[in-house]
């Protein structure tokens, strides 16, 4: 197995091993498995070793795994993905994978400290599920968790725009139309936020804010490359060429599918470098710092 050099970064990536899928720590359903046409084989989860070997296959070099917060956990359909599990991924393999600490606005104190903790193991960044909280990034609960990741330099990533039914009796609500951003840019101009899952349907109002916002970055996963929106193709190509970062949302979206739908996109050499390598190495300067760059 051969890591590519100056490899491609995908800055979504989910945990999909045999024994997440056995234990619930997926999120979503067989209803939802199909709706997103994952191809049956892979349904049972599939092993590091193989998505490794898809990364190669890809050229992706550096993947940025998600400890996933999603739900207070007293609420039904509610998981997550240990710090310590990513962390010994990212430990196991340090030159391809950087850790992401999922957060709960339900934990209070516990959450702060725990982002301490994701700190010193060496995580490069924050993600969070609005939606799983049934709860607006530009409510109060959210802000200290803002100026933590500001304390300690850590760019923050959600999900924005609409949500899909991921489990068929734990139906939730789309919280994160972004521009719900607007305000927590304003009140944190230093955090660096990531809109990811493309904003869709509100693609343009994340364009806006993206455009508006220094610190405001825009994440293409979750959807095949081929239906991005004109006007996002079109940002990425022109005055957005260092706004938006490449990322799959795995296993919803096969990276060797995403690059090659990208490439057929006939991007500009400069604009699909930062979108595919330089932007992540910028917006993410401790996963520079591991990847020796």
């Amino acid at each position: 197995m051969t890591k590519p050099v100056d490899g491609f970064i995908d800055i979504v990536v989910n945990l999909f091993g045999p024994e997440e899928v056995a234990a619930g720590q997926t999120g979503f359903d067989a209803n939802f498995m199909e709706q997103v046409r994952m191809p049956p084989a892979m349904r049972g989860g599939v092993s590091m070793d193989e998505y490794l070997r898809i990364m190669d296959d890809s050229g992706v070099e550096h993947s940025l795994l998600i400890a996933v917060r999603a739900g207070d956990r007293r609420w039904k359909g509610s998981f997550e993905i240990p710090y310590e599990t990513v962390d010994a991924w990212c430990r196991a393999h340090p030159d391809r994978f950087s850790g992401l600490a999922g957060v709960d606005p339900g934990r209070g104190m516990e959450q702060l400290a725990d982002l301490e903790r994701a700190a010193d193991m060496g995580f490069v960044g924050v993600h969070a599920y609005p939606h799983w909280f049934s709860l607006a990034p530009d409510q109060p609960r959210w802000y200290p968790i803002y100026a933590k990741c500001c304390e300690l330099d850590l760019p923050y990533m959600l999900q924005v725009g609409q949500n899909l039914i991921y489990q068929q009796d734990v139906r939730l609500p789309s919280v994160a139309r972004p521009i719900l951003l607007d305000q927590v840019a304003i009140d944190f101009p230093a955090l660096k936020i990531l809109g990811i899952h493309v904003g869709t349907p509100w693609a343009d109002e994340m364009i806006a804010m993206a455009w508006k916002h220094e610190n405001m970055f825009i994440g293409i996963d979750a959807y095949a490359p081929k239906h991005l929106p004109k006007s996002l193709i079109h940002y990425i190509n022109s005055y957005g060429r260092e706004k938006v970062l490449f990322g799959t949302d795995w296993p919803v979206i096969d990276p060797r599918r995403a690059v090659a739908e990208i490439e057929a996109h006939g991007l500009r050499p400069e604009s699909h470098k930062a979108l595919m390598r330089d932007n992540a190495l910028r917006v993410f300067p401790k996963m520079a710092r591991r990847m020796g760059l």
